[in-house]
């Protein structure tokens, strides 16, 4: 029985720069903040990657296909599909990458032509929230997928979901769990999969106070295609949570950065003269004066 095809969209020559640091495996993940072009700065913590937004900034997910084949990234943001607008689940459309290709997801999709950008809002003012869904608002999730080749008589084995955490970071009591277990069915994956059991280590009275608004419409150009995934489970999910930058110091994601206030400047008035100017008006004090002659002692 071959994997489900699901709505499927084709990137049509989208190329961009493969930024630093980036997180995944079979595919390149970064968040861009997309006013200055800067990647946001990506922090380990307890298994977890966290990215600090800025409420009103507009932001882009950077996905690049590391394979030489093509691959099927299912992309949700706040526990929803940003193709469909579902609430997010494995068997549902994406976009596909050719091999080596990179994207920036920069919204909600519209139209084949249109998004409404992803902005960075107070949780209440996200689209998840505004729709009813605001059980997974603060998490990004990526399922990837790679393609049944036409060559292939039969597709391998389902694998164990790979869940993409840092090596040198200690596996989640969750990531223990399904990795004893088994993956769940493809019946049983819900959005909660992507984004609201996430949080294991991290205190639930905590959550960020970020979303993703449903911002002003931008034009973005898709087609249409076929795709076959080689299993019916991703064959890794790279995931993605953020807040503001006061809650990740809260919750002690964030060091804080200290200015050293007593530093000096070498040159605090650059440009400011071109010669040494004169100094101000002196006036000395007045001289004192001894006894007039003849006077007593």
């Amino acid at each position: 029985m071959k994997p489900p095809l699901g709505a499927t969209l084709l990137l049509a020559g989208c190329a961009f720069a493969i930024p630093a640091c980036a997180t995944g495996r079979l595919a390149e993940v970064a968040i861009v903040d997309r006013d200055t072009g800067q990647q946001l700065q990506t922090y380990c913590h307890r298994g977890e990657y966290w990215v600090a937004g800025e409420p009103g900034a507009r932001y882009a997910i950077y996905i690049r296909n590391r394979l030489g084949e093509r691959l099927l990234a299912v992309t949700s943001v706040d526990g929803v599909n940003v193709i469909t607008g579902q609430s997010a689940g494995w068997d549902q459309g994406g976009y596909v990458l050719d091999p080596w290709e990179g994207y920036q997801v920069t919204g909600w999709r519209k139209s084949d032509d249109q998004v409404a950008a992803f902005a960075f809002t107070a949780a209440p003012g996200s689209y998840a929230a505004r729709t009813g869904r605001p059980e997974n608002v603060g998490v990004i999730g990526i399922a990837l997928f790679r393609e049944q080749l036409p060559y292939a008589s039969l597709p391998e084995p389902s694998p164990p979901i790979a869940s993409e955490e840092p090596e040198s970071a200690p596996r989640s009591p969750l990531s223990e769990q399904r990795a004893q277990a088994g993956a769940p069915a493809p019946s049983e994956s819900r959005s909660s999969d992507l984004a609201a059991n996430a949080i294991a280590g991290v205190p639930r009275t905590r959550r960020p106070s970020l979303g993703t608004a449903h911002g002003e419409r931008e034009y973005s150009y898709v087609s249409h295609t076929s795709f076959v995934r080689l299993h019916s489970r991703p064959d890794e999910i790279v995931r993605i949570r953020y807040g503001s930058l006061e809650n990740l110091i809260a919750m002690g994601i964030v060091r804080p950065h200290r200015h050293d206030a007593g530093s000096p400047d070498p040159f605090p008035s650059t440009d400011t003269q071109d010669y040494v100017p004169d100094p101000p008006p002196f006036d000395p004090p007045p001289i004192p004066r001894g006894p007039a002659s003849g006077a007593p002692q």
